[in-house]
């Protein structure tokens, strides 16, 4: 095979994803949640599309997910929210305008609900595509 044959290929699409970014915000529907505030487990999925860190291997050609991360706690440290639909909104939205994505994907759990029955954990998912 002639090394230029290589060339040819498409770019890669390419996907940044975070699991399991440990937060400490005040969420919830209750002013005693929105007080005293709790941990939330944030799952990120970010669609970039066509990326050159593919080819240059270089963290300025591709989305850092360390900023992603520090993204994600602003926007959840920036004010209080009732839902955990609209934090994920919140986020999601951020994600695609700071990053230029074609689509973001967050889900954030409480892992620990203030409610009268057991459960492991609850959680919202919000998918949004750029317009």
């Amino acid at each position: 095979m002639d090394e230029d044959e290589g060339d040819e290929h498409p770019e890669p699409e390419v996907t940044i994803e975070v699991s399991g970014l440990s937060l400490f915000t005040h969420v919830g529907v209750t002013a005693a949640e929105r007080e005293v505030g709790q941990r939330l487990l944030l799952d990120l999925r970010i669609d970039v599309g066509e990326c050159d860190a593919t080819v240059t291997d270089r963290i300025e050609d591709t989305v850092d997910y360390a900023q992603v991360c520090d993204t994600a706690n602003l926007v959840a440290q920036q004010r209080s929210y009732k839902t955990l639909e609209r934090l994920c909104a919140a986020i999601a939205d951020r994600l695609i305008e700071q990053y230029d994505a074609n689509a973001v994907w967050v889900k954030a759990a409480k892992p620990e609900p203030p409610m009268a029955l057991p459960v492991s954990e609850v959680s919202v998912e919000v998918w949004r595509e750029a317009e």
